[in-house]
């Protein structure tokens, strides 16, 4: 009954009924290390017991489910908690805008908005992003796999090298800026940047802290808004809640999505400056803007997680293992592996070829792990497991890479000979 159009069923062929933390179990009772999550939806693991207490108390309560954007109690404490939790003590003042329930559908909120407040139309995006698969979000997209099924043409978007593209230079902004200042460059004008801190499914690409505040000097000089999609790399994947911290910059609009719920509920949400929130009302919503049963467990996850740096500083902690462990394997393997990518616990090893990569992703499932490749060759192998890993979970899974990716430079000797 299941069209085509499926992927992760192809490359984990079994039918998974359970979850719990860091582990999912097929209905063999196979249990499974978990270095997906979701795609990077479950950073506080499958059913925290925390987070299911609070939304089953909400559900017995008969709590709203559904209730478009009305006032609820639910909505009422998520803003309390997001407000005093997260933006506050990071000194942003910015609204909350509650779009449809993907994170495209934030993109999608944020470029119109931005479109909508500067009176341009064209937008800058950047090689190997990707924002998502509606219209225009797609046309911000760079992969070319899902630009090609979008059947019409895509306008209003411009493309330049991200932090490190090949070929670009040291400094990949000095062609921005060069066609900003030259009138005959052909550049229109856009209305805003939009970008990711780190390419997730671009492949791990991790732009440098002075790379950003260049890119944030540039936009400031040209009445410029900067988008932040933050929606794989943020809610803590880098070991800060949002990306860019660490930078230091201030992004205009920020988008936020798969973590956010906490617990795999969809739930997307657009931060923007006050003075930007230029919106008539209804002039863009959905029909499920703002889940109450993802603001339940979404309060919940920023109680439980943020009050205070101790969950990033553990992430970051577990970040540096992970760097060193992978990057121990790229000295072992050096014919499999080139280089380690990315940053916190949104790092992978990129392989020379693509079809190694799916080889070894194959060998570690076996093994039990689930972990899946990207890049626009899929040529990296993506570690995104769980922020509440264990070292010796996290050690555990890695491994296994090491076992899978010794088997796959055997064979590949074994043919070599």
């Amino acid at each position: 009954m299941e069209s085509t159009v499926q992927t992760y069923a192809r490359s984990f062929p079994v039918t998974f009924n359970e979850a719990r933390g860091v582990h999912l179990f097929d209905n063999t009772g196979k249990r499974y290390l978990d270095f997906l999550a979701g795609a990077g939806t479950l950073n506080y693991g499958h059913n925290h017991p925390e987070l299911k207490a609070a939304l089953i108390e909400y559900i017995q309560n008969d709590g709203i489910a559904h209730g478009l954007d009305m006032h609820t109690t639910a909505k009422a404490a998520f803003l309390t908690s997001l407000q005093q939790i997260i933006l506050k003590p990071r000194g942003m003042d910015h609204v909350a805008q509650f779009t449809g329930p993907t994170g495209t559908n934030a993109v999608e909120a944020a470029m119109k908005l931005a479109r909508k407040v500067t009176g341009r139309n064209n937008i800058v995006a950047f090689t190997n992003g990707f924002h998502g698969v509606s219209l225009g979000a797609l046309a911000a997209t760079g992969n070319q796999h899902h630009r090609g099924g979008a059947g019409t043409s895509m306008a209003d978007v411009s493309r330049l090298p991200y932090d490190g593209y090949p070929g670009a230079g040291e400094d990949s902004l000095l062609l921005f800026e060069t066609m900003l200042n030259d009138n005959s460059s052909g550049l229109d004008k856009p209305a805003a940047v939009l970008f990711e801190v780190v390419q997730g499914e671009g492949g791990l690409n991790a732009s440098s802290f002075k790379w950003l505040q260049r890119l944030e000097k540039i936009c400031r000089a040209h009445d410029i808004l900067m988008i932040a999609d933050d929606i794989q790399a943020g809610c803590g994947r880098t070991g800060t809640f949002f990306s860019f911290e660490p930078a230091g910059i201030k992004p205009d609009i920020i988008t936020l999505s798969k973590s956010l719920s906490g617990m795999g509920l969809p739930f997307a949400l657009v931060l923007l400056r006050p003075d930007l929130d230029q919106w008539e009302p209804g002039e863009h919503n959905g029909t499920f803007r703002g889940n109450n049963h993802a603001f339940v467990t979404a309060r919940k996850a920023l109680e439980l997680f943020w009050k205070d740096d101790t969950f990033g500083a553990d992430i970051r902690k577990k970040g540096e293992i992970l760097t060193q462990r992978m990057q121990g394997i790229v000295d072992r393997f050096p014919k499999l592996y080139e280089k380690v990518k990315g940053r916190g616990l949104m790092q992978g090893i990129a392989c020379h070829e693509g079809e190694m990569a799916s080889i070894i992703t194959k060998k570690c499932f076996e093994r039990g792990l689930v972990i899946e490749t990207a890049g626009p060759d899929g040529e990296v192998v993506k570690c995104l497991c769980p922020l509440i890993i264990t070292e010796e979970q996290l050690n555990q899974g890695l491994d296994w890479l090491e076992e899978a990716s010794a088997e796959a430079d055997a064979e590949r000797m074994r043919k070599a000979s």
